[in-house]
């Protein structure tokens, strides 16, 4: 089966319009710490990063967040909003009535994740596209990784 790359193969060349610790970074040749591995640590999993999304659009309630994020538990949200909140990605406003409300939103770091939701949002777009035009075509469908 034939397909085309998702995305155009990367240069080994370094990429003049980045900075040189990005360049670095995105060759795998980080000196200790790694920004790729660190910023994956903090995203990681389904979870984290739909929450984020939800937030992109604005403060949302608890509520709110547990609904549009269909199948999470009520204690993995609560826990995943803490590690974010601890993270300096998402402020939590609990407000004094009855039951009680509590909104979370993005903070400025936390906003600074829109370009990589974004990108992910593209790639998805274009993987959909992709499988699409698999399936029209009648060729196999390969098994996705997991």
């Amino acid at each position: 089966m034939h397909t085309e790359p998702l995305t155009p193969e990367l240069e080994t060349e370094s990429r003049p319009e980045l900075a040189p610790e990005l360049n670095t970074a995105i060759a795998g040749e980080c000196p200790g710490a790694c920004p790729v591995r660190r910023t994956a640590e903090l995203i990681e999993g389904k979870w984290t990063t739909l929450i984020i999304r939800d937030l992109i659009g604005g403060k949302k309630r608890y509520s709110e967040l547990q609904r549009s994020l269909s199948g999470i538990s009520p204690r993995l949200l609560a826990d995943r909003l803490r590690l974010l909140e601890q993270r300096g990605l998402v402020t939590r406003t609990q407000y004094p009535t009855v039951p009680p409300t509590t909104e979370y939103a993005l903070t400025a770091l936390g906003l600074e994740l829109l370009d990589v939701i974004a990108a992910m949002a593209k790639f998805g777009l274009r993987l959909a596209e992709q499988e699409a035009a698999a399936a029209s075509s009648g060729e196999a469908k390969e098994p996705s990784p997991v």
